[in-house]
């Protein structure tokens, strides 16, 4: 796969913490500084959204519903993006995609994260 998301941990209780962590193929991306990479997820019976995004210049982006609680870093010498999610609430329970591009660009295979009280 071009982009692989990786997850230490799916399951964690509400007001925990949790870091996913995607890789992007080297060969794919051999200008990975160039692309915008981010996050987004798709709650059940809902459209896909944006978490977080982080351009080439190193701009940041956040939905509304994580800002303040959620990071996203990289790491263009590591081909890397990381999402840290403190403060996790059962609403943020949802299937987590890594993004490179932007919504026309590359996605991982999805992650499910659950949050439960």
């Amino acid at each position: 796969a071009e982009v692989a998301a990786g997850v230490w941990g799916g399951l964690v209780q509400a007001g925990g913490s949790l870091r996913l962590s995607c890789a992007a193929s080297r060969s794919t991306f051999r200008n990975y500084e160039n692309y915008e990479v981010g996050w987004y997820r798709q709650r059940s019976g809902e459209q896909r959204e944006l978490v977080a995004s982080v351009g080439n210049t190193g701009v940041k982006k956040y939905g509304d519903s994580v800002k303040g609680r959620f990071s996203i870093s990289r790491d263009n010498a590591e081909n890397l993006v990381h999402l840290q999610m403190d403060s996790l609430k059962p609403e943020d329970t949802a299937v987590y995609y890594c993004n490179a591009g932007g919504l026309l660009g590359y996605w991982g295979q999805g992650t499910l994260v659950t949050v439960f009280q």
